[in-house]
């Protein structure tokens, strides 16, 4: 009988030791899985107290990441405020993508304090497939700048020559100047963003776009004093759409052409966008002087609420002060193919559409389709005016007093689009993979590290392990 005894507990033991063994290698397993790679700004000294300068530590930081270290991420955590002087991020990297994690706050150094470079605050530039996101804000501390108006301002954020760019999430206020501006970058996709600045900020727009193709922006929500949304020379195949945009002064084509410019802007879609008080809604503005074209854009399905002027196009555009521009100029930029369909809403004056257009290069294809602008003082439903000037082209139905200088036409498209295939998203280039190296189910403390959802899987099978063991 002791020989038995013997042998079970010598058996029981065994077994026992393998569920133990068994407990312990997925400990170590889901530790591995769950481990995160990121690298985190606090690692290199980064403060956070939002009055130290943690511009070094963003630095060096970001010299490892782009060096290949940390899995090409980079985490700004959260429930911290990080003061930066101007900072350039640079490339090329080893890493594709990278990507930035913003969860916390990002202040700019008052006008006062600021050192070195007044071009812009924060600058990535060069980079392949870079990945800028988060709940995180940039404040750039405009308050301190808007009265030197005359004097060189920092945009906030600036993006050059990155090519497959993705920036989403975040929320951008008070730029000493405009809050984005895109240049020299193709495949670009901006989206969930809140800016945000006063009414009276000069220049402070929303999202500069130049010198850029295949750009997406949508789904922002846009306050300032300026343009919320600029598209400027040298851009092509640009899609903005689900935009609510005031106050400000609209989305804009230009300006284009100053000091003899010669501009290129051409397949621009503005489609499914709101503007509330703002100064312009659907506009297009060009200095005479200057050359080139503006073609092929559409704007659709815009709604308009107490909007100074709903729809524009102002060949004699002088900063702001277009009536004091004169048309003796020997050349213009050429505006033509332009759609606006399904219009709806107020204007704040008596004119909903307002075509200024030059003698040197009067605007050509101009068409209007179910444009249906009120005065919003009226409050009886008085249809707003039209005024023409030098501009050919069609309206579906003449719903708009003072545009009889455009034709009725059945064929107002014969340009070959409507505005819905216009507005097709355009085919991008293969597109980086910016999906975490541990697809997060949730983010837990602010150091970055990650739980993956064949983490959670694993933490059952730890959970059955402790049954079985205790079992």
């Amino acid at each position: 009988m002791h020989w038995f005894c013997s042998l079970f507990n010598y058996s029981s033991s065994k077994h026992m030791q393998k569920k133990t063994w068994i407990l312990i290698f997925s400990v170590f397993i889901l530790q591995t899985f769950t481990y995160s790679k990121a690298l985190d700004v606090t690692q290199y000294g980064a403060v956070g107290d939002g009055v130290t300068d943690d511009s070094q530590a963003f630095l060096k930081a970001w010299e490892d990441v782009c060096s290949g270290a940390g899995d090409g991420q980079l985490i700004i955590p959260a429930g911290m405020a990080f003061m930066l002087q101007p900072l350039k991020f640079e490339g090329s990297c080893k890493s594709t993508p990278i990507v930035v994690q913003i969860l916390g706050n990002l202040v700019a150094s008052s006008r006062g304090k600021w050192k070195g470079d007044k071009d812009q605050w924060i600058l990535f530039s060069d980079i392949e497939g870079l990945v800028v996101e988060g709940n995180g804000e940039l404040n750039g501390q405009g308050s301190s700048w808007w009265e030197h108006k005359g004097s060189s301002r920092p945009t906030a954020l600036k993006f050059k020559s990155c090519n497959n760019l993705r920036l989403s999430g975040l929320t951008h206020v008070d730029s000493a100047m405009a809050h984005i501006h895109i240049n020299g970058c193709n495949d670009v996709t901006i989206s969930n963003l809140r800016i945000n600045a006063p009414e009276s900020s000069p220049n402070t727009d929303g999202i500069d776009v130049a010198v850029s193709s295949n750009v997406i922006i949508q789904d922002c929500v846009i306050a300032t004093g300026d343009d919320c949304i600029a598209i400027n020379s040298g851009t092509a195949n640009i899609r903005i759409s689900g935009i609510d945009c005031g106050p400000g002064h609209g989305i804009s084509i230009g300006s284009l052409g100053k000091d003899g410019e010669i501009a290129s802007v051409e397949d621009v879609c503005v489609q499914n966008c709101n503007f509330r008080g703002t100064m312009n809604g659907a506009r297009i503005k060009t200095w005479p002087g200057g050359s080139g074209y503006a073609r092929r854009i559409t704007f659709n399905g815009i709604t308009l609420d107490n909007v100074e002027n709903p729809i524009i196009i102002d060949q004699h555009y002088n900063n702001g002060d277009s009536d004091k521009s004169t048309d003796d100029k020997s050349s213009a930029v050429e505006v033509s193919k332009v759609v606006y369909s399904n219009f709806v809403g107020t204007s704040r004056s008596e004119y909903g559409v307002s075509f200024r257009c030059s003698t040197r290069a009067p605007c050509t294809e101009i068409f209007l389709k179910d444009v249906k602008i009120e005065t919003a003082s009226s409050g009886m439903g008085q249809v707003a005016q039209g005024q023409c000037l030098n501009v050919r082209g069609g309206v579906s139905t003449l719903a708009v007093p003072g545009l009889e200088c455009l034709a009725l036409s059945t064929d107002m498209l014969s340009w070959g689009t409507m505005p819905e295939q216009a507005c097709m998203l355009p085919q991008q280039s293969v597109q980086p993979n910016t999906r975490p190296l541990q697809d997060p189910l949730w983010v837990y403390g602010s150091r970055g590290q990650r739980l993956g959802v064949y983490s959670v899987v694993l933490t059952s099978l730890i959970s059955f392990g402790f049954s079985y063991v205790l079992g």
